[in-house]
């Protein structure tokens, strides 16, 4: 059998193992995996550097299944080649079943998640870039659809790896003319799909994506490339079988028994016996960075000195550099206000400016820690909102994420609501397995980097413009799920809960309430998520009214938090509609001063 018999009766295979699967699920999307049969079989067993029994090593080329609703075709792919046994294909989306109805990384061959349109490829420009700073000699292949072309996320990742020049990175466009409801934007004008990919300094080759040869000289085309290559290749949706070929209506439809049969007797006909060995199979033996090693920092501030926690988080940061060589940090265009300037400085081999485009950048930081890099990210925290859905989509990617957003709540005054982040706490609270810190000075800053540089998962730093004085000596330790007691009586009245500016409030009410002799408890609440629950309870418990205080909405924020465990606390947020000005006169607007605790104490203790 011949190099072109063999790749199109694997690809009709693969078809049959996705129509097969997709009946027996009830539910799939056969069409858009017939399309691309021929794409993924010439990756599979030719194109692709890969080693079957060792795909989570690195030095494997890439596979991403960007247009993620034909995850049954890469299951057949991977069956196929022996990472996985093939009576496992008849599982698909089963409740107990590894192979989900879009790719989530649980099966070898799998890093990332997929499915939620337009992410594939900047989350394959972090991988082939995460392959060029470790040296490795290998490509990464991302697999669109069409329809997802639309998506601006895509065009942000093609104008990134243009820019840079990622010579390893291969894109194909799976041009099957039909979406979910009707046609794509440009159905099957590929030469408007090239034209435009062109200018953002890509080579660019249109093929026929049903014709074996014609895939093969693309593909060697683009490897011989010393830019990003995309391939637009034409197709037809549900090739291979009559009945579904550019049928509109049948996106996310599975055939019926009866039409599995017909398709059957269709696609049987065109599968031979298999005699031919690929010669793409290598052996690997590297796996990714090892992240495993614990950090602690040694800060050196003094009491009362002002310094804003953004400042801190800079300087935490360019030491941790020193410590783990793993750390890359990537900047949307804002270095100088976050203070991960003081890392690219530093380190520029290890620093990535992602300019004013969030959602290629959190993508391309999923895509690097896949290969071990503990990698931070920062922006002003309103900004990330822009990227929920690349945050969304990491966590069921089990992505390692460092995240911090600067300038939060309305303490930034003048510039106004369009800069200020007041919905970041919800946010990252609302992401599975995530942590959420929050300090209120240069000494916990500095820490609380520290702490997410030794969690895996998803952390969120919330920092803030204003100077703010130091109350933490350097000897004090912070940990994930703590908080500080930091005023304490046996008579105290109620319990003032805050983290970040407004704990500097609450301090200064204090002060003002004790003159008064009402005696209130004061803690720092640093740790958004998860919550130190004993101290709370605690607290409650013993004096009987607590205040939550939060320069940020209530909705999702410390208050609600707090809520949820039942405490019943008193929020003070952020609840007019926000606007420019100085910062104490907007918190004072807000009722988050310490004039503002006060009055809502003493009305609350009567």
């Amino acid at each position: 059998m011949s190099l072109i018999e063999f790749l199109e009766t694997k690809a009709n295979v693969l078809r049959l193992h996705s129509i097969r699967a997709t009946t027996k699920a009830g539910s799939g999307h056969p069409t858009s995996c017939m399309s691309a049969a021929e794409i993924v079989s010439t990756l599979f067993f030719k194109e692709m550097s890969i080693d079957p029994e060792n795909l989570d090593c690195i030095d494997n080329d890439e596979f991403i299944l960007s247009k993620g609703h034909a995850a049954p075709v890469l299951y057949a792919a991977l069956a196929e080649i022996g990472a996985i046994p093939k009576e496992k294909l008849l599982t698909l989306r089963e409740f107990t079943s590894e192979l989900e109805g879009h790719p989530v990384p649980r099966i070898k061959g799998i890093r990332v998640g997929t499915g939620s349109l337009g992410q594939g490829l900047a989350i394959g420009v972090g991988m082939a870039y995460a392959k060029k700073l470790l040296n490795i000699n290998r490509r990464v292949y991302v697999l669109l659809g069409d329809g997802e072309m639309a998506e601006g996320s895509v065009w942000e990742a093609i104008n990134f790896a243009g820019r840079i020049g990622l010579s390893n990175l291969t894109a194909v466009v799976d041009v099957n003319r039909l979406g979910q409801s009707g046609p794509t934007l440009y159905e099957w004008q590929v030469d408007a799909y090239a034209k435009r990919i062109a200018a953002f300094d890509w080579d660019v080759f249109v093929c026929n994506g049903h014709d074996v040869r014609d895939l093969l000289e693309a593909f060697n085309k683009a490897k011989e490339s010393n830019r990003p290559s995309f391939i637009v290749a034409k197709t037809v949706k549900g090739k291979g079988v009559s009945f579904l070929e550019n049928a509109d209506g049948r996106h996310g439809r599975p055939l019926t028994k009866e039409e599995q049969i017909k398709a059957e007797n269709e696609l049987t006909p065109k599968i031979k016996e298999i005699k031919y060995k690929p010669t793409n199979f290598v052996k690997a033996s590297v796996p990714p960075c090892n992240s495993s090693q614990k950090f602690s920092i040694e800060t050196n501030y003094k009491l009362g000195e002002k310094v804003a926690t953004r400042a801190a988080y800079g300087k935490a940061l360019q030491k941790l550099g020193k410590m783990d060589k793993n750390i890359v940090v990537l900047d949307g265009d804002v270095q100088n206000s976050t203070f991960t300037i003081n890392f690219f400085e530093e380190f520029p081999q290890r620093s990535l400016q992602c300019f004013i485009a969030e959602q290629n950048m959190v993508s391309i930081a999923v895509g690097l820690q896949t290969h071990g890099f503990n990698v931070f990210l920062s922006s002003f925290a309103c900004f990330l909102a822009r990227a929920y859905d690349q945050f969304r989509m990491a966590s069921y990617s089990r992505a390692n994420l460092k995240v911090t957003g600067s300038h939060a709540g309305t303490s930034i005054g003048e510039d106004g609501p369009s800069q200020m982040g007041l919905e970041d706490l919800a946010m990252f609270r609302a992401i599975i397995n995530s942590v959420v810190l929050y300090p209120c000075d240069a000494v916990s800053s500095e820490k609380l980097t520290c702490m997410m540089a030794n969690y895996r998962g998803i952390s969120y730093l919330r920092t803030t413009r204003p100077s703010t004085p130091v109350i933490y000596d350097n000897a004090e330790e912070f940990h994930i799920g703590g908080s500080k007691v930091l005023r304490q009586t046996e008579n105290d009245k109620a319990t003032i809960v805050a983290a970040g500016i407004t704990l500097h409030e609450a301090l200064k009410a204090h002060e003002i309430l004790a003159r008064d002799n009402i005696a209130v408890r004061v803690i720092d609440c640093y740790s958004v998520k998860p919550l130190d629950v004993a101290t709370l309870t605690r607290a409650a418990k013993e004096t009987g009214h607590v205040v939550t205080v939060e320069d940020h909405y209530p909705e999702g924020g410390i208050g609600e938090a707090v809520a949820a465990l039942g405490l019943r606390p008193t929020i003070l947020a952020v609840r007019k509609m926000p606007h420019s000005g100085p910062p104490e006169m907007l918190l004072a607007e807000q009722g988050i001063d310490a004039d503002g605790i006060v009055k809502t104490v003493k009305n609350m203790i009567g």
